[in-house]
């Protein structure tokens, strides 16, 4: 499984937007993400910052699949509205890296 750190921006006042859409994704994009082997996302806002942290099985795969699918299409036409940069699906490598990680400790 990967974890892969991703880095998105809202448009100038977005924001309360961003934050009702996603209070509750569609169902049958919810079973998408699944099918396409993502186990977690979790998306963290600052202000018009977005932080996402995925956890998925193939990310490249993941991005494979979705980018034409009848349930994540509508969706990405509905987030293009809100970000600073529509995501075209063209590019499969997220462009954030981990730079450091505070190992785990056994006890």
């Amino acid at each position: 499984m990967e974890t892969v750190a991703l880095h998105t921006r809202l448009r100038a006042g977005r924001e309360a937007d961003y934050d009702r859409i996603h209070a509750e994704i569609p169902a049958e994009l919810d079973v998408a993400l699944r099918e396409a082997g993502v186990h977690s996302w979790r998306i963290w806002r600052s202000g018009r910052e977005l932080f996402h942290l995925v956890e998925v099985d193939d990310y490249a795969a993941m991005r494979s699949f979705l980018a034409s699918h009848p349930a994540n299409i509508p969706w990405q036409a509905r987030m293009a509205e809100l970000l600073e940069v529509e995501d075209d699906y063209s590019g499969a490598v997220p462009d954030v890296r981990k730079v450091w990680e505070l190992p785990c400790t056994s006890t």
